[in-house]
């Protein structure tokens, strides 16, 4: 199972979550991450915050959805629609939902400010993968919209 974690600019959230999915997924699970306007890096703070959580940051990049190496089956958007951003729509007949996440990138303040706003994101997506792993997951692929509920209550999730 593929999973995409979709934002714009693909250099914070989806970076941190699909480094986080793929540091606890079981095998035969993937990650992705890309962006429909990618920034072309990777925020130095998700890079340092990844490290400090003893997580692999090897083949984090900030990447176009059109150069993904595999097609998903499962798309996740992690913008803050609710902080006006507007999510990237995959177009690709897979299940999506929405686990809207604010942008730490944006975040303001002194340098320990910042740094909580990346541990926050951190913590909020590490939380929501974890219980989106605990699910029946085989009993699940075999049925799409019960999969979208699970999704949709999981993003819902502080």
């Amino acid at each position: 199972m593929n999973v995409l974690f979709l934002c714009t600019g693909n250099s914070c959230r989806s970076i941190l979550a699909e480094a986080i999915f793929n540091h606890v997924a079981p095998e035969g699970w993937r990650a992705w991450s890309a962006g429909s306007q990618p920034t072309g890096f990777v925020h130095p703070l998700s890079l340092e915050l990844l490290a400090l959580e003893g997580i692999s940051t090897a083949g984090c990049s900030s990447k176009s959805w059109d150069h993904l190496p595999v097609i998903p089956d499962m798309v996740i958007t992690v913008c803050a629609s609710a902080a006006g951003e507007t999510c990237p729509a995959y177009l690709g007949p897979v299940v999506r939902t929405h686990w809207g996440v604010d942008d730490p990138a944006k975040a303001t303040g002194t340098a320990e400010q910042i740094q909580a706003a990346f541990a926050t994101t951190y913590h909020i997506l590490r939380r929501r993968i974890e219980t989106f792993l605990d699910l029946p997951l085989i009993e699940l692929q075999q049925n799409p919209a019960q999969l979208k509920t699970e999704l949709d209550r999981i993003g819902a999730m502080r």
